[in-house]
């Protein structure tokens, strides 16, 4: 990618895109601008330039000249081809489940401009400008989420865009939703005319499930990362062993993400506080092996990034057009088998997580195993103390969240369905997975509220049963910092809002974590 000297703008010019910059134009955090450079303007103007005169010298163009995926034996009459791309988005308008979120939609409409950016799908100018503009106002496409089978593209969901692009279906702008012809009209745009194959160019293609694998990347890391601070938060609230994360025992395993996930909760702690004679000399699993759980996320992240990056900067739809050696070349490159295997992959690494977080609160609130903690962590104290219950009734929800989390880390992956007259027989689930993904992300996220709550009820609890406990300044910091955003749980309360708080401050990454 370039950039220019503002960071906050993104261009595009057919370079290589991070998950971060997707990630920030989904936010708002960035704004997303064509490339003024003449040479990038030539490069997408002779890919419509050369289809223009393979059709004025009858060439015969899948898609263009011909009916879509089994039709493609129909023989579209030349004074019919320029209505095929208005009935390709128009009878794929069968979409249904939710709609995608405001940030979803703008990471759809960035990967979709990405790939076409590439230079190999013989779209106008006009059209990339289209898209643009839909970005610069931040006119967002109505989506369903549900109807794409992750092969021969996320047809259904782009229909969506490719119909709002020329004035159809409804738009969210200004937050209200309206005909995408009214918020054309007030913002000084005029619905386009697609030309022969720019409906293929803008359906056939990943972007629904690759924008879905940039979010979701960017929350794991994010859940990686305060995984780790908690996990140390609860060492301190259970009196444990912060020995079990030395720099020399994690060097004998050269798992660098595994490493890096000790250090994080190594430099959160004292580890050279002794260890007291009735210490247990080792933690039960979900301390002592924290690393291990939460290091296999780390450690997948990198493969991640690779595979959903390569989909992120690819051309992906079909067939492409080759404008330098004028081929038209036919594929399928649409197929979205690295996305579901990386987003698969990632659910299920973010699910185990989730069971670690778990498996610790149960330690916590179990007075057999929490050295001296009060039950259910309730921090009431005297006459009161038996009709209060802490944090039991958090623990069980928890503990729904995860089952339902690990639930659904049955990869989508393996369960392709021949469709659309066998033609589209062997098919990716992309999509499908990503939405996998974001459901696992959003149960571990709401374990994690939880967790930030037990975490500091833990932490206070351990400070008055044992004042010497050894803790670190950065531990003190981000304790004292929960403490302004939630109150201690001594009366017992509803936690709902409490929850949602927090949730709030989890997806927006309230905290920096570690520079490593």
């Amino acid at each position: 990618m370039t950039q220019n000297a503002s960071p906050a703008l993104v261009l595009f010019d057919g370079s290589p895109l991070k998950i971060e910059q997707i990630v920030a134009i989904a936010h708002g955090q960035a704004k997303a601008a064509l490339s003024p450079a003449p040479e990038f303007r030539a490069r997408i103007q002779k890919g419509a330039d050369f289809l223009d005169r393979l059709l004025r010298e009858d060439g015969v163009v899948y898609g263009v000249t011909t009916g879509y995926g089994d039709s493609c034996t129909v023989v579209v009459p030349p004074e019919l081809v320029s209505e095929l791309p208005h009935h390709l988005y128009t009878y794929h308008g069968c979409g249904a489940g939710r709609l995608l979120t405001a940030v979803e939609t703008r990471a759809v409409l960035a990967c979709r401009l990405a790939s076409l950016s590439q230079g190999f799908s013989a779209v106008s100018w006009a059209l990339l400008q289209q898209l643009e503009h839909l970005l610069t106002h931040d006119i967002l496409p109505q989506i369903p989420a549900e109807g794409s089978v992750g092969a021969s593209g996320d047809l259904t969901p782009l229909s969506y865009v490719a119909a709002v692009l020329c004035g159809e279906r409804d738009v969210l702008w200004s937050g209200q939703v309206m005909p995408a012809a009214d918020a054309f009209r007030q913002t000084g745009a005029t619905p386009l005319k697609l030309r022969p194959k720019e409906g293929l160019a803008l359906m056939n293609g990943t972007a629904v499930m690759t924008a879905l694998a940039c979010l979701a990347w960017q929350r794991a890391d994010y859940v990686a990362r305060l995984a780790c601070r908690i996990t140390a938060a609860n060492v301190v609230g259970i009196a444990g062993n912060a020995h079990h994360f030395d720099e020399t025992l994690f060097a004998t395993k050269p798992h660098p993400g595994q490493q890096r996930a000790a250090a994080r909760i190594r430099c959160d702690l004292v580890a050279e506080a002794p260890l007291r004679n009735s210490h247990r000399l080792q933690d039960r699993y979900s301390l002592r092996c924290a690393p291990h759980v939460i290091g296999v996320l780390e450690d997948a992240l990198p493969f991640m990034r690779q595979f959903v990056e390569g989909e992120l900067n690819s051309a992906n739809d079909n067939p492409l057009i080759e404008p330098d050696q004028e081929r038209v070349l036919h594929g399928g490159h649409f197929y979205g088998g690295h996305i579901a295997f990386a987003m698969d992959a990632l659910k299920t690494a973010v699910a185990n997580v989730a069971d670690l977080l778990d498996r610790q609160l149960a330690l916590l609130v179990d007075t057999r195993y929490s050295q001296g903690l009060p039950p259910n962590l309730s921090a009431v104290q005297g006459a009161r103390q038996p009709i209060n219950h802490g944090l039991k009734a958090l623990q069980i929800s928890v503990s729904a969240w995860t089952a339902e989390a690990l639930k659904q880390t049955m990869p989508a992956s393996v369960f392709s369905r021949s469709t659309e007259c066998h033609n589209q027989d062997k098919v990716s689930m992309g999509t499908i997975a990503a939405r996998d993904a974001h459901r696992v992300l959003e149960l571990t996220e709401q374990v994690i509220a939880a967790m930030l709550i037990a975490a500091r009820q833990a932490v206070v609890l351990r400070q008055r049963v044992q004042a010497d406990v050894p803790v670190g300044q950065t531990m003190l910091a981000w304790i004292a910092d929960l403490a302004e955003r939630i109150a201690l749980v001594e009366e017992d309360r509803a936690l709902d809002k409490d929850l949602q708080r927090l949730l709030v401050d989890i997806r927006a990454q309230a905290w920096s974590l570690y520079v490593h």
